[in-house]
C-alpha cells in the first residue's frame, strides 16, 4: 500500500533540505497542490492535475504559472521514482520567460517615504517591524529571506556585529553595523519585548502575533506601503520591490567608494562578500543598472587614461 502524499511530501522536504535548500516558498505550494488533488479525490499525481492546479489563479503572470509547475515537477520526479504511477510533466510545458526585472533604484528620499508610509499600519508593533525591515534592508543590503530568518542571538549589541546565518547555499557572513543600526535594533527589541506577544519563537523580526513573518506577506505589505509613498513604475520592467533596496545598497556602496577616491575593483570585491554573493558576476549585474554608477566608473577610466598618456602614475 502506498504511503500518503503528505508523508511523501515531509520526507521529500527532508532530504532537499538536508542538502542545503531551504525551500520555505515550495513547502507552501505543495501543500496547496495536495489540497488540490484532495479536492478532486486523486491521491496520484498526474500531468493533467499539476497543470490543473500550476495555471491558477487565471490572471496571473505565465511566469508564475511556469514556477509553480516547476515546484511540482521537482515532487513529481521524486515520487516517480518511488513509484511509477505518479506522472513527472515536460519540461517543456508551461516554458519560463527568461528575463530579468529591472531594479528600481531608490533615492534617499524615496527611502525615507517609504519608513513614513509605515506610520499606517495597523498596530505599534506592526509599525516598528516595518520599518525596523526596511531600515535593516537599506543599510546592509541583505536579502529579505536572511532578514527574516534572522534570530535574537544573531544580533550582538556589545560588538555591534550581525550574523547572517541563511544565505544562498548555505553560506554564513558577519556584518558590521553602524552605531545607529545598532540603536535602532535595540530600541526594536525593547517595543517587541512590550507589545509582541510570548510566542518562545527566537526570531529578531516578529508579527503581531509574536512570530516570525512570513516572505509572502513581506511582499504584500511592503507593496502597499510603496503605493501610499507615491512610489510608482518607472516601466513595465522596473517597478518598486522590497529586493531593490539590496540593489541600492549596492549602487550606493560603489558611488561612495569613488567619491572617497578608494580603488573600484577593491571595493567592488568587498561589495560581493559583504553581500553573499558567490560569483563576483553577480555584483555586476546588481551595477549595470545605475547611469551614475556608470558614468562615475567611466569618468574614472578617462581619468585614468589621461594620467596614462601624460606619464603621470
Amino acid at each position: 500500500m502506498s504511503r500518503p502524499l503528505r508523508e511523501e511530501l515531509a520526507d521529500y522536504l527532508a532530504l532537499r533540505r538536508a542538502l542545503g535548500y531551504r525551500l520555505a516558498r515550495p513547502e507552501k505550494l505543495l501543500g496547496q497542490f495536495l489540497d488540490h488533488l484532495d479536492q478532486s479525490g486523486a491521491d496520484v499525481v498526474t500531468t493533467e492535475a499539476a497543470l490543473d492546479w500550476s495555471r491558477l489563479p487565471a490572471n496571473a503572470d505565465s511566469n508564475w504559472h511556469a514556477y509553480r509547475l516547476s515546484v511540482v515537477r521537482g515532487f513529481a520526479t521524486y515520487l516517480h521514482v518511488l513509484d511509477p504511477v505518479h506522472q513527472v510533466p515536460a519540461a517543456d510545458l508551461l516554458p519560463q520567460r527568461r528575463h530579468r526585472a529591472s531594479p528600481y533604484l531608490y533615492s534617499d528620499a524615496e527611502i525615507a517615504a517609504l519608513l513614513a508610509a509605515t506610520a499606517t499600519l495597523r498596530t505599534p508593533l506592526r509599525r516598528a517591524t516595518f520599518s525596523t525591515l526596511i531600515g535593516l534592508l537599506a543599510v546592509t543590503g541583505m536579502r529579505v529571506g536572511e532578514a527574516i530568518a534572522l534570530n535574537r542571538d544573531d544580533l550582538d549589541l556589545t560588538a555591534k556585529r550581525l550574523l547572517v546565518r541563511f544565505g544562498k547555499f548555505g553560506k554564513t557572513r558577519a556584518l558590521v553595523l553602524h552605531p545607529t543600526t545598532v540603536d535602532a535594533l535595540h530600541g526594536y527589541q525593547l517595543l517587541r519585548d512590550r507589545r509582541a506577544p510570548a510566542t518562545g519563537t527566537p526570531a529578531l523580526l516578529v508579527s503581531t502575533a509574536g512570530t516570525r513573518l512570513i516572505y509572502c506577506n513581506v511582499h504584500h505589505t511592503f507593496k502597499r506601503l510603496a503605493h501610499l509613498a507615491g512610489l510608482r513604475p518607472r516601466s513595465g520592467s522596473c517597478r518598486p520591490r522590497i529586493h531593490d533596496l539590496r540593489h541600492s545598497f549596492a549602487v550606493r556602496s560603489m558611488l561612495d567608494a569613488y567619491a572617497a577616491g578608494q580603488d573600484g575593483q577593491t571595493q567592488l570585491t568587498l561589495l560581493s562578500t559583504w553581500l553573499g554573493h558567490v560569483h563576483p558576476a553577480s555584483t555586476y549585474w546588481y551595477l549595470s543598472a545605475s547611469p551614475e554608477l556608470m558614468a562615475a566608473a567611466g569618468q574614472r577610466l578617462e581619468t585614468y587614461l589621461a594620467d596614462q598618456s601624460a606619464g603621470r602614475p
